[in-house]
């Protein structure tokens, strides 16, 4: 249920360091996913399944997370509440318009009523693309863009087991075409998950190298979404209260895997996260990462990492990014301008890139690369204009040396 406007109140004030203002302007705010946060919680999904009226429910995961006995234990869950259940185990990182049409011939074969999303972003988009098309018909690229689903849609059960994309709070699916690997950000309100159900324990069994750029990633979420050209009052006090907590305890995690507090910590800060962006958008580091991902393999979240700090710095520009970045920066006793310097030093203690590898752009593939990084839809809420001019300048400043000529 969405917040009441105590709450939200008390949220901007937490986050703000000060008291709400007796005026704010307009604005429209629909959380639309209910959250259960707790130690075991993940116990519960049966009954949230049988509450949703499900009969037939099938778990969309991959073959790791089944291997580790998550998958178990959302079974068992199931069928102690009287659930039938199925799974799909076929989930890849990055999925694609393949990966999403298996799971859909899953689906119809198991009479799916309900999804549950159980893994990182992964699992949960393609558990949303597949909704699309059961429901709906067509292929992805129908659904690309926002609200294009025209008939209802399954109820869906979203189960992080990694604090990154905060995809249990988004109604967007990130689905890469097969044949191009352009990436598609397929989006419809009725395609969030009804229940997100945050178990801090699912987290506890992650990779080190899966937490690392998982956890950059969400902290890129807060950053990109505080700024926006979208943003809000309200999703700025969401991307607030994300920060604060994925700052303090992110290199918490990788220092002590084992830190229930901190991975319970990590878990909430990129659900709200993920909240920020429901409710406002991303911008230019997410724009230049996809490009890198799609053309090069370069995992997300470290294409994203090494973007940012150099986004920042082109955002600092913009006055009322500067003021929100200052908003963010405070509480760690830094000032805007620090910013980029203390995202390459979390960069580096979290051992990942913080410069692209040699040879990776030449100045024969960087006009393309450019020209897409300025056509992803995130781009366009970048709170400074990027073009392809601007995007080829974030490239070849993320090489950290010239480029040959």
């Amino acid at each position: 249920m969405p917040p009441d406007f105590a709450t939200i109140r008390q949220l901007l004030a937490a986050t703000r360091g000060g008291p709400f203002p007796d005026f704010v302007a307009d604005f429209a705010h629909a959380p639309g996913t209910k959250v259960v946060f707790g130690s075991g919680a993940v116990q519960r999904c049966g009954v949230f399944a049988r509450g949703l009226g499900s009969q037939r429910a099938m778990i969309v995961t991959d073959r790791g997370l089944a291997d580790s006995g998550h998958l178990d234990r959302v079974a068992a869950s199931l069928s102690a509440a009287g659930v039938e259940w199925s799974a799909f185990v076929g989930v890849v990182e990055n999925p694609s318009t393949d990966t999403v049409d298996a799971c859909v011939a899953s689906a119809r074969q198991n009479q799916a009523d309900l999804f549950i999303g159980l893994g990182g972003g992964s699992s949960m988009d393609t558990a949303k693309g597949c909704n699309f098309l059961l429901t709906n018909g067509g292929q992805m690229s129908d659904y690309h863009g926002s609200g294009k689903a025209t008939l209802p849609m399954l109820p869906m059960i979203a189960i992080p087991t990694t604090a990154g994309t905060g995809s249990e709070c988004q109604s967007y699916a990130l689905i890469s075409d097969a044949v191009t690997h352009a990436k598609m950000a397929c989006g419809d309100k009725k395609a969030a998950a009804r229940i997100a159900i945050l178990d801090p324990d699912l987290t506890l069994s992650q990779p080190p190298r899966v937490s690392r750029v998982t956890g950059i990633d969400a902290l890129a979420h807060a950053l990109e979404s505080a700024v926006c050209r979208k943003g809000s009052d309200i999703s700025r006090a969401y991307s607030r209260a994300a920060f604060a907590l994925l700052s303090q305890h992110f290199l918490e995690v990788l220092r002590q895997p084992d830190h229930a507090q901190a991975r319970a910590a990590m878990l909430v800060g990129a659900a709200l996260a993920g909240t920020a962006i429901e409710n406002a958008m991303l911008g230019a580091a997410h724009s230049a990462a996809n490009p890198l991902t799609a053309h090069f393999g370069v995992v997300h979240g470290e294409a994203v990492g090494l973007m940012l700090p150099h986004v920042v710095r082109l955002n600092l520009g913009d006055p009322a990014a500067r003021a929100h970045y200052a908003e963010l920066a405070a509480p760690l006793g830094l000032s805007a301008d620090d910013l980029p310097a203390w995202i390459e030093q979390v960069l580096a203690q979290a051992n990942l890139p913080r410069v692209l590898p040699a040879g990776l752009l030449t100045p024969e593939n960087l006009p393309r690369l450019a020209g897409e990084a300025a056509a992803q839809w995130t781009a366009q809420f970048n709170p400074v204009p990027a073009d392809a001019a601007v995007f080829a300048q974030l490239y070849a400043a993320a090489c950290g040396s010239p480029l040959p000529a």
